[in-house]
């Protein structure tokens, strides 16, 4: 005998998380996991210190070309970063 409200455990994960509001900072954490995925080993290589704060992602780069050439990127770059977690958790992207 078969339940019609059955769900995948996924499902049943995310709900929980996001009821426990943990959904957010696991986001926030796998998006700044993700980064060197994302961008690849060379600027990786150039990369400091990640965090988010207020949907913001801040980076640490230590090539000030490289800054330059990211920041003219920035929205690219917020949209792959989001695409690459499945979540909207970032909107802006600051290099310092």
């Amino acid at each position: 005998m078969r339940k019609n409200n059955t769900q995948t455990i996924g499902a049943v994960l995310r709900e929980v998380l996001r009821q426990e509001g943990l959904e957010t900072p696991l986001n926030q954490h796998r998006l700044v996991d993700a980064w060197p995925e994302v961008m690849g080993r060379q600027i990786s290589k150039y990369t400091g210190n990640i965090f988010i704060q207020n949907q913001t992602l801040h980076v640490q780069i230590r090539s000030s070309v490289l800054r330059q050439e990211l920041a003219m990127g920035r929205a690219q770059l917020v949209r792959r970063l989001n695409e690459h977690v499945g979540a909207q958790v970032i909107t802006d992207i600051r290099f310092y």
